[in-house]
């Protein structure tokens, strides 16, 4: 394939974008890259009803976060542009009358009473009342096909309220060919006449993303299973105006971690994950949702968890750069059937990612934590805590729980641990302990382990007799890494401290 690749993500601004949305955008993002092609990014706000003032912002900052940004949008390479549908409205307007030129919509006066009238008639004699070749011409629907040209005009110039519908063609199978799906027959006569156009001057989705990817040239659609059942009717809408049709694929939904359906935000707040990339927040409520960024996980892990959530690459490999993604990404291997979500997954790609990061890298991140709890402390050092701790954590945030010791004494002590270790006689053995400690002059990790265990060898002391309660009065409690790392990073004089309050405490 060749860098005339284009492929767009067209989310609407209504909201938070789901992490389903995030992987239509990276799976369009992927496959743009892979052929040398260009990303788009184009706001469908065509539903001003539904229309929410920071959501386009907060999309794009979530496709800059993922490291996934668009090459033409808003803004942005303005080729094709304007990229908003609520700017482009005569454009549509241009294109409905083109088709109500060429037979392929009429005007249909029908008020929404009159369908429901007709809707719940159809329910009383156990059918579904379908606007289609069926019934559009039988009388009972006001529309051009059963009004004079005369009396269309003159409800339009009354200012009556109208929509434009696409007219479905009547006994034809439609062949259709889907790159993820593979081959899809359609009886048109089981498809109803889609609204395309609205009297206040917008048009509905459908005409409007048909009209968008022909003018901005898109040469594959890649969207989500929601927009299958639409396919049959944009290939007719393509054939109506005479254009090539884009090729399609359909991606697969990403499921409920527990139960069936698609992921939801309720997911999320019940089970205690987000489904958004960024937090959110609701500008008429003031609710806040839950982001993965916020939450701690790295965009890059996140990104490689989100590709194979409905992508197989074919191997064993799991761990995947961006670049590598790309390399490897092919629709082919885009799976048909649902993906289930699984949240302790997605926090095992983070730790996979945590464990690539430099040393030098963390510590960045944990001094901010450290900071924001007024805790100033050497670079070198911080380092040397994360050396030993990073293995057993998920997110930078365990940091603190992991290594609080290193940088604060102990103000409080594990009860049940102080009850089995702590004996009538721990404080003479802490006492001699110290002695020995305020000899040594190389207080390094190795040299001070070699020392005290030969004290405790030499003295015939039982080990844990003297290294369980060391911990204590270091840690207060079990935990932690190995002992006399601990003792090397806070030094000789905080541990010779730290014994000494522990003897007074106990």
């Amino acid at each position: 394939m060749n860098s005339t690749v284009r492929v767009r993500f067209a989310p609407s601004p209504t909201g938070p974008l789901h992490i389903g949305g995030v992987r239509t955008a990276l799976y369009n993002y992927l496959f743009a890259k892979k052929n040398n092609g260009t990303f788009i990014l184009r706001i469908e706000d065509t539903d001003q009803t539904r229309y929410v003032a920071n959501a386009e912002k907060y999309i794009i900052d979530s496709l800059n976060w993922c490291n996934i940004p668009f090459d033409e949008g808003p803004g942005k390479n303005e080729k094709f542009g304007p990229y908003r549908q609520s700017e482009r409205k005569e454009i549509y307007k241009k294109y409905a009358e083109i088709l109500l030129e060429k037979g392929w919509a009429y005007y249909a006066f029908d008020t929404a009473e009159s369908l429901d009238l007709l809707r719940k008639e159809h329910e009383e004699n156990g059918k579904t009342f379908i606007y289609n070749w069926h019934n559009r011409s039988k009388g009972k629907l006001i529309n051009s096909l059963v009004l004079t040209e005369k009396e269309v005009q003159k409800r339009i110039q009354n200012g009556d309220d109208f929509v434009i519908r696409f007219k479905s063609p009547q006994d034809e199978i439609l062949e259709m060919e889907d790159e993820i799906r593979g081959k899809i027959s359609i009886d048109t006569n089981t498809l109803d006449d889609k609204v395309l156009f609205k009297s206040d001057g917008m048009p509905t989705y459908h005409l409007a993303n048909i009209v968008d990817d022909h003018l901005m040239e898109i040469t594959h659609v890649i969207r989500g299973e929601e927009w299958l059942p639409s396919m049959a009717l944009h290939e007719l809408l393509y054939k109506a105006f005479d254009w090539k049709a884009p090729k399609f694929a359909h991606l697969p939904l990403i499921l409920k971690p527990v139960g069936k359906g698609k992921l939801s935000k309720r997911d999320g707040d019940q089970l205690g994950f987000p489904v958004f990339p960024l937090a959110y927040k609701n500008e008429g409520t003031g609710d806040i949702s839950r982001g993965y960024k916020e939450d701690g996980y790295f965009e890059d892990g996140f990104i490689n968890m989100l590709a194979l959530l409905g992508w197989n690459p074919g191997t064993e490999q799991e761990i995947f750069s961006l670049d590598e993604l790309i390399q490897a990404f092919d629709l082919k291997r885009v799976s048909k059937s649902g993906a289930k979500f699984n949240p302790d997954k997605t926090k095992w790609f983070n730790q996979q990612y945590m464990q690539q990061k430099t040393v030098a890298e963390l510590a960045n991140l944990y001094a901010l934590i450290l900071k924001e709890k007024g805790i100033i402390a050497e670079k070198e050092t911080i380092e040397k805590v994360i050396s030993l701790i990073k293995e057993r954590a998920v997110f930078v945030a365990d940091f603190w729980e992991l290594s609080n010791f290193f940088f604060e004494a102990p103000t409080t002590f594990d009860e049940k641990a102080v009850a089995k270790n702590w004996k009538e006689d721990t404080n003479n053995l802490m006492e001699q302990l110290l002695i020995e400690i305020r000899k040594i002059d190389d207080f390094s990790s190795q040299n001070t382990e070699s020392i005290i265990k030969d004290w405790i060898t030499k003295n015939d002391i039982g080990f844990g007799k003297v290294m369980q309660p060391l911990r204590l009065s270091l840690v207060g409690e079990m935990k932690g890494p190995h002992l006399f790392d601990i003792m090397e990073i806070i030094g000789k004089q905080e541990t010779i401290q730290r014994i000494e309050s522990a003897i007074k405490n106990f």
